[in-house]
Order: structure tokens, then C-alpha cells, then sequence
């Protein structure tokens, strides 16, 4: 299958693109004045140009930089020179000038930052003997917050992302005279400071010449990190100036691509940015005085994924530079591009390449690869990730919000829509998009992303392990919880949507994964879908039919039920009224309501069955209160509403023949409606057909036993059917899903892409 990845933007105009700039120098002196300041490190990397087949590769190494482990501090600390300077109406004052005067005016700094910035902002304001707030968005690691504290900065989390941390600071900016801000992003009516940022790096730059010059060498290519795109406005400014002809290559997270989709776009495009172990450049939105200049000057832009820059990371720690995911990104960047297109940055033996690795090593947790198109090793790696529900009845669940992120770097990797739906916080849902050229019918696949509890799984055994089995058989399969139940159907439609981006010719309606939360509980992940308004022509829920077609499968109503008694001490039997005992008569009564439930010809008799009870406190007290909760299975021809006066009848009778008997009204607390779709249904018919194709002959129909999300897709006006893989161990102590059927559903749903989207 051909790959599905993010394409390499390319500008053959940036080629010609010239900037008439003069490169000062004052910024250098600037920093040769700073405490312990010295050229940082250009190291060569020979056996990674033997690697691209270019003359040299040489890395720029940032991770130590004026005592901070990034090269921020250039920016930083030249801007705040300046800034604090002018805030104050002094002329090229001294560091212990500049020092004692904002001392004196109670200047105090403010940044927004996703890593390096606040931490080189609170840095300045320490040498300067002054105050600094530095907002960040939620999602930084606390690692880095503390960092950050460390200069002496406050600290300010804000709900929010890191462009909502700009606004903040830029807000609170506003409102005292004596505070400045020093952000690394333009927007409207903020400029200069960040253009002040910009001059900044340019000691870095320098530097680069001045080595390269040393051994007799020019750079023909520089490979820049992006994030807001200040850095690259350095590199452009510096590479299209007096008379430089160097090619520009930008590298971004795959999740975080504002400047690349904005290059794509042709305007500044802001875009929501997912979790990354580049958290540097976690950034959404262009910065508004870099965009023209790098709309005009970069000569490509690709994206990496976390796990790309974890590699490179690795890499560079073999040749002894330790850098971290930022500071590798270029390296990864720079390889996926000498192999898939060198030309859109000149790239030939004869070329000099300069990585600009931005920042020191540090912590993170190593993401998992998103590369793989395959069904099998998908579904192994999401069974890696603890997607437990984290409902009442399973309190050490930890919910969806990893496995969704997982699912978003995915669909980013393959510049495929990705929407992140968290109406409850923790409980995301994830829907990726491939349109379609147009003309045919829209097919969602439907599955869930959340397990039942690890708790319940054999002690002993890693219910995240996700490995490879064969039984006895001889027959492969993928064992842990949630293999089959049902994250062998999410791997599977994700394969298939791989698959269908890079068909030729590709589907004419919209392709759509919904990836939803809560499945196990209450279904919250593909209410939200709908309750958001995405909706399709038909879908297909990816769960375990045991590769059956179900057309229709039970509902299921739970009533909760109190009857009451009066506490009392156990040797006082004339104050006591014992509910346990009561709740007989209610039981009893129900047993024999049960044999009047309805049959459907396909789903067989409804049933009910008493799943909860709970009274009394202590042995030695009558019980006030037994409460039960009653679950039914239900068929299309029941109602909640008809279960529910049919209990409050029995209860009512009871009432009448029994003496103290008292209850509380029965409530309604969860119910989900039956499902069913006829078999002569078009849909349904179309995907009859796609198995066919698959197994030779059509699979048979069945009801199934389980609910399932396809009722509410179904009650949404969206035809829907289930169909999934093989295996065993539904909720089990031991799940295991059978490889061959993850592989047959994967080619069930794309041969239904290919017949019902046309």
C-alpha cells in the first residue's frame, strides 16, 4: 500500500526570494556582555551525511546557552534589553544601569510560553533583579513549570492551550503600566518586541558563519524548528540576505502544523494543536510578522511525529549531542525529506546542511510510532494504551485521553481531518476525515476507544501487553483487554481509511472514523458526535460479531428501586421494619412478571434480571433502606416508559395485600434503546455484499445479544450495521482477539468504502 503521510510543502519561487537587510552585529556585543556567554558548539555528523549523500551535515547545538539548555535566551534576553530600555526612556544603558532602573520602576516581565521562552524570560528578569509571571497552557508537564519557577517566575496556568496563555498575559499586560510584555509572537498592535526576539537569534546565525568560515565552508542549507515561526523568520532573514542563496527547511510536530498548513493554505491558518513531546513548538498560530516573510522565503515545510523525533533524539545521543525532541525535530525532518524529495531544498553532494538543535535534553515519555498502516500492529499498539473506563463502578479507570491523542498523531501523520470532541473533561472522542471528491455517499466507522476495567483481568498476565499469541491451533492472535472488545475494530477502520486516502481513484463521498469515549458506560462519546452534528449515509459499528452481520440487537432499561423499612436495634423487633425482607415480596413478584416479557422473531424474549442490591449497615440494626437496581433486555416493542408502569403496578399491588410496606417511586437511570434494521435495507445489503467479496461467500445475520452505540447512530436517522472480528474473552480475565479476522474486517469495511462511497 502506498503511504498515506502529511506530503513535504514546497515554494521553488523561495529560490528567488531576496530580503534587503543589513545585518547589524549590535545584538552579538549584546551578548558577548552577558554573564559566561560563548559561541555554542557546530558539530559535524559525518556518517549522517554519508547517510544523505551530501557533502556535511552539522548540528548547532543549543543545549547550553548563557546557562539555559535552549537557545531562547538570544531572543529573550535581547528583547527585554530593549524593550525595558525604551519602557523607560534610557539610551544603550549598562546591564547594572538597566538593572537598578527597573528595580526602582517595579518593572516586572510577563511571557506566555509552551517550553524554552518563560523559562529564558524569567532567566532575564533574575539578572536583572526584577519580577516575571510566565503563563502556560494546562497541558505543560509539570517538569518544565518547575523549570520555570526556578528562575524566580511565577507561574500562572490558564485553561486553555498556549495561545489562550498569550492572550492571558497579553490581557494582564494591558493593565498595569509597569508590566511588559516579551512575547515570541506578533499579533496586531504587538510587534516590535517580537521583532526584537527575531534580531536576537541572529547571534546564532553569525556564529554559524563565522565556524563554517573557520574550516572553509558555507551553508547551503539551514534545517529550523518551528514553532511560531520567529526562529525561522531569523533563518529566512539571514539566508535570502546580501547575496546568500541557502535553502530554508522547516520541521514541525505533526499535531502542532501552523506554519505548514498555513504554507498549504496560502494565508495564516490557525489550527487546534495536540499533546507532543516537542512541546516547544506546541504552537497554533503563525506569528504575524514572520508569516509574510516565511510565506515568501522557506523553501519547504514538512511534519514530524513524536516518535520521528524521538528517534532523533536517540540518534544524536549515539554521537554524543544531547538534545531534546525540539532540538532532534530538524534532524528527522531533514532525513524523511532527503528521501522523499531533496530536490525542494537543493539537496546534492556538494551541499552543507546546518540542524539547528534548539534545545538540551530532557524528560518526556516515549510516544508511541504512528507510522503503521497495518491492522495487526495497530491493534497492538492501541491495546498498549490503559484506555480503562473510568465510570463509578471502576474508579481506577483512567479514560480515553491517551489513546484519543494517539489517534489524533495518527490522522495528523496522514494529513487526514482530525477533531477532538471533550464536552466531559478526560472523555475525549476523536472523528477523522477523508473527504471525498464528491458525488457519493458519506460512511462512518464507528467504534469505541474505552475498555472495562483492568482490574478484572487474570492475575499474572499484562492486560496491556498487546502481544502475539498462537493457540493451540496453530492460529495467531493479539491478547490483552479491549483486543477484541473492540480495539481490533478501531485498528481495522483505521487501516482502512489509510487505505482508501491513497485508492486511485480515491472515494467520492466522505470517509469518517468516529473513535468515541464510553462506550462501557454510557455512551457520552457518540451522543457528543451526534449531539456536534456530524452525521453520514450509513456507518458501520466495528464490534465483535464474530464476523456476522448484526442487524438488530436488544435495548436495555435499568430501574433503581427503594423500598423502606425503620431502623432500629436488632433486639427491638416491635420499632423495626426490615426493607431487605420487604424487597422479597418485590422479588418475587418481579420473578413471576418475567415470564410475561415480549419475543421478538429475531432477538428472541426479553428478560430482566436484579444486578444490584444494597441494605442495612450493620448486622446488629434492622435495614431502613434496601436499595435494588433492575436491568432489562429489551426488544423494539417495549418501552422505558411501559417498564416503568408496569414496576410502579406490581408495586402498588404489593402495597395493597402487604402491611407496612412503603417505597420510594422508581426511578428510570440509564436506558438505551433496542436496535434494528431490516435485511433487505439498502445499506444493509451493501455491506452483505462487501463481505462477499471478502470471504467468497456473504456472512449470515444475526441478532446480537450485547447492546451497542448503533442503536443511538440508528435513532440519528444513520442506517447503521455491526460487524467485527474473532476472538474471545468479552470482559474476561483473558481477551484475545484472532489476527486473520482483524485482517478480513479490515477488507469488509474497505471494500464497503469502495461499493458505498463510490
Amino acid at each position: 500500500m502506498a503511504q498515506a503521510r502529511r506530503s513535504i510543502y514546497h515554494n521553488p519561487n523561495a529560490k528567488q526570494f531576496r530580503l534587503d537587510r543589513e545585518v547589524a552585529g549590535a545584538e552579538k556585543q549584546f551578548h558577548q556582555s552577558l554573564p559566561s556567554y560563548e559561541p555554542s558548539p557546530l558539530v559535524s555528523l559525518d556518517r549522517l551525511a554519508k547517510e544523505l549523500g551530501v557533502s556535511k551535515v552539522f548540528i548547532k547545538d543549543e543545549s547550553s546557552r548563557l546557562g539555559l539548555p535552549s537557545f531562547k535566551i538570544l531572543g529573550a534576553s535581547w528583547a527585554t534589553y530593549l524593550a525595558v530600555s525604551s519602557h523607560l526612556k534610557l539610551s544603550s544603558p549598562s546591564l547594572d544601569e538597566l538593572s537598578r532602573a527597573a528595580a526602582s520602576a517595579r518593572i516586572r516581565l510577563l511571557a506566555a510560553t509552551d517550553g524554552n521562552h518563560g523559562r529564558a524570560v524569567g532567566r532575564m528578569a533574575k539578572i536583572l533583579g526584577i519580577s516575571s509571571e510566565i503563563f502556560v497552557g494546562k497541558n505543560l508537564d509539570q517538569h518544565t513549570r518547575d523549570l520555570i519557577a526556578g528562575e524566580g517566575a511565577t507561574v500562572t496556568v490558564v485553561e486553555g492551550d498556549y495561545d489562550d496563555a498569550i492572550s492571558a498575559s497579553a490581557k494582564k499586560a494591558d493593565e498595569y503600566p509597569n508590566f511588559i510584555l516579551v512575547q515570541d509572537t506578533a499579533f496586531e498592535g504587538y510587534e516590535k518586541i517580537p521583532a526584537w526576539i527575531v534580531d536576537g537569534y541572529s547571534t546564532m546565525l553569525t556564529e554559524i558563519d563565522d565556524q563554517l568560515q573557520d574550516q572553509g565552508l558555507k551553508a547551503t542549507v539551514i534545517v529550523s524548528p518551528a514553532g511560531v515561526g520567529s526562529l525561522c523568520q531569523a533563518v529566512v532573514s539571514r539566508c535570502k540576505t546580501n547575496g546568500k542563496e541557502m535553502s530554508v527547511l522547516t520541521v514541525e510536530p505533526d499535531v502542532a502544523a501552523c506554519l505548514h498548513k498555513s504554507l498549504k493554505a496560502g494565508k495564516m491558518t490557525q489550527v487546534k494543536v495536540s499533546k507532543t513531546i516537542m512541546s516547544g513548538m506546541e504552537c497554533g498560530t503563525v506569528s504575524s510578522i514572520a508569516w509574510p516573510i516565511l510565506q515568501s522565503g522557506v523553501d519547504a515545510s514538512v511534519t514530524i511525529s513524536d516518535y520521528e523525533a524521538h528517534q532523533g533524539v536517540q540518534y544524536l545521543s549515539s554521537k554524543g549531542v544531547n538534545v531534546g525532541p525540539c532540538g532532534a525535530s530538524g534532524l528527522s525532518g531533514l532525513r524523511h525529506v532527503a528521501k522523499t524529495n531533496p530536490s525542494c531544498i537543493s539537496l546534492t553532494s556538494d551541499s552543507v546542511v546546518v540542524i539547528l538543535g534548539t534545545e538540551g535534553s530532557r524528560p518526556y515519555n516515549i510516544p508511541k510510532d504512528v507510522s503503521s498502516d497495518d491492522c495487526v500492529e495497530l491493534t497492538q499498539t492501541l491495546t498498549q494504551i490503559n484506555s480503562s473506563n473510568p465510570s463509578e463502578m471502576n474508579p481506577s479507570g483512567v479514560g480515553e485521553g491517551e489513546i484519543a491523542d494517539y489517534i489524533t498523531a495518527w490522522l495528523e501523520h496522514r494529513d487526514l481531518e482530525a477533531h477532538r470532541l471533550e464536552g466531559t473533561p478526560g472523555r475525549p472522542s476523536v472523528i477523522g476525515v477523508l473527504r471525498g471528491t464528491g458525488g457519493g455517499k458519506s460512511l462512518m466507522m464507528n467504534g469505541h476507544i474505552d475498555t472495562v476495567t483492568l482490574d478484572s483481568y487474570s492475575s499474572g498476565l499484562d492486560p496491556l501487553s498487546g502481544e502475539l499469541a498462537v493457540s493451540s491451533a496453530g492460529r495467531k492472535r493479539v491478547v490483552g483487554r479491549g483486543t477484541l472488545d473492540m480495539k481490533a475494530g478501531i485498528a481495522a477502520s483505521m487501516a482502512a481509511l489509510a487505505r482508501a486516502k491513497t485508492s486511485s481513484p480515491p472515494p467520492r463521498g466522505d470517509v469518517i472514523l468516529a473513535a468515541v469515549a464510553d462506550e462501557e458506560y454510557s455512551s457520552i462519546g457518540t451522543k457528543e458526535i451526534l449531539k456536534a452534528g456530524w452525521r453520514a449515509d450509513g456507518a458501520i459499528v466495528v464490534e465483535p460479531t464474530l464476523e456476522t452481520i448484526a442487524h438488530a440487537h436488544k435495548g436495555m432499561t435499568w430501574l433503581e428501586i427503594e423500598i423502606l423499612g425503620v431502623a432500629a436495634h436488632g433486639s427491638r423487633p416491635d420499632d423495626g421494619v426490615d426493607a431487605i425482607l420487604l424487597s422479597g415480596y418485590f422479588l418475587t413478584a418481579l420473578k413471576e412478571y418475567e415470564s410475561s416479557l415480549p419475543e421478538d422473531s429475531d432477538l428472541g424474549r426479553a428478560s430482566l434480571h436484579a444486578s444490584l442490591i444494597k441494605g442495612g449497615i450493620e448486622p446488629n440494626s434492622y435495614p431502613a433502606s434496601c436499595k435494588m437496581t433492575i436491568e432489562f433486555r429489551t426488544i423494539p416493542a417495549q418501552t422505558k416508559e411501559g417498564i416503568l408502569a408496569d414496576v410502579n403496578d406490581i408495586l402498588a399491588k404489593i402495597k395493597k395485600r402487604v402491611v407496612g410496606f412503603k417505597y420510594r417511586p422508581p426511578q428510570v437511570v440509564a436506558h438505551k434503546a433496542p436496535f434494528e434494521i431490516a435485511k433487505d435495507h439498502p445499506f444493509t445489503r451493501c455491506v452483505y455484499n462487501a463481505t462477499g467479496k471478502v470471504y467468497g461467500n456473504p456472512c449470515m445475520f444475526q441478532a446480537l445479544d450485547p447492546w451497542t452505540d448503533a442503536a443511538l447512530l440508528h435513532d440519528a436517522g444513520i442506517p447503521s450495521i455491526v460487524f467485527g472480528q474473532s476472538g474471545a474473552g468479552l470482559h474476561s480475565e483473558y481477551e484475545w482477539v484472532d489476527v486473520e479476522s482483524i485482517q478480513r474486517t479490515e477488507g469488509v469495511i474497505s471494500a464497503l468504502i469502495q461499493d458505498f462511497c463510490g
